[in-house]
């Protein structure tokens, strides 16, 4: 397996466990799961591409920059669970 190829199953892997744990404290419904795991993948991708982009290295293994990622993918957690809210009731 390819060091790119390992990069990519590892930011897989641990997107979707961030998800699972964001999942598993705010509760909801499975549908809810679902919306966080995209948006876990899509903020881990957007994180690395930042990351790389910006040249931030700590935390870096290999060509994947878990920092970044990892930040990007809780940003997007927390704004997909923000927008996912119901609207309040008056």
């Amino acid at each position: 397996m390819t060091g790119t190829a390992a990069g990519f199953v590892l930011g897989f892997l641990l997107s979707t466990i961030y998800s699972a744990l964001f999942h598993l404290f705010v509760g909801g419904p499975l549908k809810r799961l679902l919306l966080y795991i995209l948006a876990a993948w899509l903020g881990f991708a957007l994180g690395h591409i930042v990351g790389d982009w910006l040249a931030i290295d700590w935390l870096k293994l290999g060509a994947l920059h878990l920092f970044s990622a990892s930040l990007g993918t809780w940003i997007a957690l927390f704004a997909s669970w923000w927008l996912a809210q119901p609207p309040p009731k008056d």
